[in-house]
């Protein structure tokens, strides 16, 4: 069970790559992706009638729908109307899905609205092997079992608990529902339909990869990486902003992401507890620009923080979390470990003594 959750988490970054880059894919054992959300399990207070065309039963064979960079999302615009207890409820069965993290506020809006309830009694089918896709699913309340087929019987390979979402995949490349998924209990879903989540979702990743493109293309530590990996990097990347004087990172802090600056400028301060003044002040140690990074030592080498960074104008940083910093900059590791001797000699020419990025974790 925690190989095949470890399995489908790990299929979520490549998935864009290989529907627009034209590469071939292995067949999929299975249509669910396990994604932790938190949720709220109070069960609906309210009645809500899906949507007329809201089909159970196995539908007729569909066509994928061309997507041009052209499109506009907000055409044909598809609201289902809530209440501010489904929204709230809504709202946070999403806010931690990795394929709606690339959505800005306008966007995440139109999602929501376009997304309807559904109550799904014990036993019921959601989706069902070999059936054609057409609706995305998140789990709001209630537990359902994925099955797929292994050795011409279907098994079951997990369990949704209150969490999760499934049916993307089916949406995106066209192809029948690889899963069976089944309720166990009363569940209530939230539904997105074919044709909003390929406009939304997928074209919004599309136009995200033609803004990074460019500015990833134009780092020097990235050029270790092959043209798909770096794809596979701007879907990961999530863009902060910081106001002027804004700390981004704290030396001793605890490591969490990764950051390369789009714009504005930073600079990098540790604490001055080297020189003979002993003044415990943050002391300027560099200054860093568009395409600079930082973070990178903390979480190659699992320790907190060696400086701080502030924001010295308004500053726009791509964010990499942790775990996909470690799953998506291997091929980058030996770059940046070598920058540790390039950090040790600035410190060493500032103090006017040998010092390690270590000493200035004590």
């Amino acid at each position: 069970l925690l190989y095949t959750i470890k399995f489908e988490v790990s299929y979520v970054s490549p998935i864009f790559t290989r529907m627009f880059c034209g590469l071939k894919r292995k067949k999929r054992k299975t249509d669910a992706m396990v994604i932790a959300v938190p949720v709220d399990n109070d069960i609906l207070e309210e009645d809500y009638e899906p949507p007329a065309h809201f089909s159970k039963g196995r539908r007729a064979s569909v066509s994928a729908e061309p997507l041009s960079m052209e499109d506009d999302i907000t055409n044909d615009r598809v609201i289902h109307p809530k209440s501010d207890e489904q929204r709230k409820r809504l709202q946070n069965a999403v806010k931690d899905i990795l394929i709606f993290k690339s959505l800005d506020q306008e966007q995440r809006e139109y999602v929501l609205d376009a997304m309807f309830e559904k109550t799904v009694p014990s036993g019921e089918k959601v989706i069902e092997l070999g059936d054609d896709g057409d609706y995305f699913y998140v789990v709001d309340s209630g537990k359902l079992d994925c099955y797929i087929k292994i050795n011409g019987e279907e098994k079951k390979v997990l369990t949704y608990d209150n969490t999760g979402a499934f049916g993307e995949l089916a949406l995106m490349y066209n192809t029948p529902r690889a899963a069976t998924i089944m309720s166990t209990e009363e569940c209530v879903l939230w539904a997105l339909d074919r044709t909003t989540f390929r406009q939304l979702v997928l074209l919004t990743t599309m136009k995200k990869r033609e803004m990074y493109e460019s500015f990833l293309n134009a780092i020097p530590l990235l050029q270790e990486l092959e043209a798909y990996e770096r794809m596979n990097l701007a879907d990961a990347l999530v863009t902060k902003h910081f106001s002027a004087g804004e700390a981004i990172i704290k030396q001793g802090d605890e490591a969490e992401a990764f950051f390369i600056i789009e714009k504005g400028t930073c600079i990098v301060k540790v604490t001055d507890r080297f020189s003979s003044q002993h003044t415990n002040e943050e002391v300027e140690v560099n200054k860093l620009e568009r395409g600079d990074y930082f973070g990178e030592l903390a979480l190659l080498f699992n320790k907190p923080r060696a400086a701080s960074v502030y924001a010295q104008t308004d500053v726009a940083c791509a964010v990499l979390d942790v775990s996909a910093f470690e799953r998506l900059l291997g091929p980058c590791v030996e770059i940046m470990s070598r920058n540790v001797s390039n950090y040790e000699e600035q410190l060493t020419t500032l103090f006017g003594e040998q010092l390690t990025i270590d000493d200035l974790r004590r």
